[in-house]
């Protein structure tokens, strides 16, 4: 036979990866072999689909919604997506504007692939979720990373962000509530940094609120479609994977400006066609439905918060201060003295606890690793006492 010589794109080689799903691969082969792990890696909520979301899929399947939809997405799915986009968001959205996609993915590629290009520049968290720079480097554009730093709590600086805007710059991206710091961004800093784009009209930004609704201490949620005066170039990403634990029902959702939508219909169209029928329906009663289950889980995170936090704060070489929204916790461990990946397989081998090396979020997570709070107080107390035994003897 004779062998292969087949040529990919070089674009290929600038597609990067998440690396939570490396981990889960190796957490299930340790398992496999009888080891038990505590599993602090994981970015999705460990509660069940709210029963009535589930029968709502059942009955959609049972009532025949078995085909194509239009690209966008049923039209009846997108009028309480605009809706609950009043409501939470506190934007003015006409359905025209929802794009329904399978996952919270898809809205971010659609943006990069939009703006990205050579010679073009995309302003993005880091250490932020990696698939931004992933998709960013893939289009042949230039990343640019936005320093996000523990003494501010993980929020960006508008200050910081607007300097780095130049002529090439395309798209920025922010998110808030944040993977993988839990860092929530005042309004005054979203304030200012809305005030500072009126100054550079040629850029679009793009806000990842998939988290929006797990905000801590009483914090409000501070939304891109609340600013009027950005509206022709404001991107909304946001979903249902984690609000309503809904991650394998793949259910995304864009708001996109008017000039905009036709394009990322277009790209929808010739990526996926239409998202799942009956997960629109089933995404549609969670939004319209009771909002006690997103409460409840709300209230859980809050209580294994501050118990994550309290723990991590006592292992030596160790120090993490406290996140304002999400579930994750990003402690500091550079008194260790142990590189971040060298340290996440350290515990992964010898504690039996997996947590992702701050550098799967980008190059300015060396020193921290991400600890994933959507386990129980009990799996989180007992994971955290197995890190603090495995560092006592190397970690004075």
């Amino acid at each position: 036979m004779t062998a292969s010589r087949l040529q990919l794109s070089s674009a290929v080689s600038r597609l990067g990866t998440e690396s939570a799903f490396e981990v889960v691969n190796r957490v299930l082969a340790l398992e496999k072999q009888g080891q038990n792990i505590v599993k602090l890696h994981i970015g999705a909520p460990d509660f069940r689909t709210p029963e009535f979301i589930v029968e709502a899929g059942r009955k959609a399947l049972a009532d025949g919604f078995h085909g194509y939809t239009p690209a966008k997405g049923l039209p009846q799915v997108r009028e309480v997506v605009a809706d609950y986009c009043k409501r939470f968001h506190g934007g003015d959205v006409h359905p025209d504007q929802v794009v329904i996609v399978p996952g919270g993915k898809p809205t971010m590629f659609y943006a990069m692939l939009l703006f990205g290009e050579p010679g073009a520049e995309i302003i993005h968290p880091n250490p932020g979720f990696p698939i931004y720079e992933s998709a960013i480097r893939w289009t042949g554009a230039t990343p640019v990373p936005l320093e996000l730093k523990e003494e501010r709590g993980f929020a960006f600086s508008a200050d910081e962000l607007l300097s780095k805007i130049t002529p090439k710059t395309r798209l920025i991206i922010v998110n808030s509530p944040a993977n993988p710091t839990g860092g929530v961004t005042p309004k005054v800093e979203m304030d200012k940094l809305v005030a500072g784009l009126e100054k550079h009209p040629h850029v679009a930004i793009m806000s990842d609120e998939i988290y929006s609704r797990l905000l801590y201490d009483g914090g409000q949620h501070v939304s891109i479609l609340s600013y009027p005066s950005i509206a022709d170039r404001a991107i909304l990403l946001d979903g249902w994977s984690k609000t309503y634990a809904m991650t394998g029902w793949r259910m995304g959702f864009g708001v996109w400006p008017r000039q905009l939508v036709d394009h990322a219909e277009r790209i929808q169209i010739n990526c996926n066609s239409c998202t799942t029928a009956a997960a629109q329906i089933a995404g549609m009663e969670a939004l319209r439905g009771p909002q006690d289950a997103v409460d409840a889980m709300r209230r859980a995170f809050e209580s294994r918060r501050k118990v994550i936090v309290e723990e991590l704060n006592k292992i030596p070489g160790f120090r993490c201060v406290m996140p304002k929204g999400a579930f994750y916790a990003f402690p500091n461990t550079s008194g260790t003295g142990i590189p971040s990946r060298e340290l996440e397989r350290k515990l992964l081998v010898e504690a039996k606890v997996s947590c992702l090396s701050g550098t799967s979020f980008g190059a300015l997570g060396e020193g921290y690793l991400r600890f994933s709070y959507a386990n129980s107080e009990e799996q989180i107390r007992e994971g955290l006492r197995r890190v603090r035994e495995c560092l006592a003897t190397v970690v004075r």
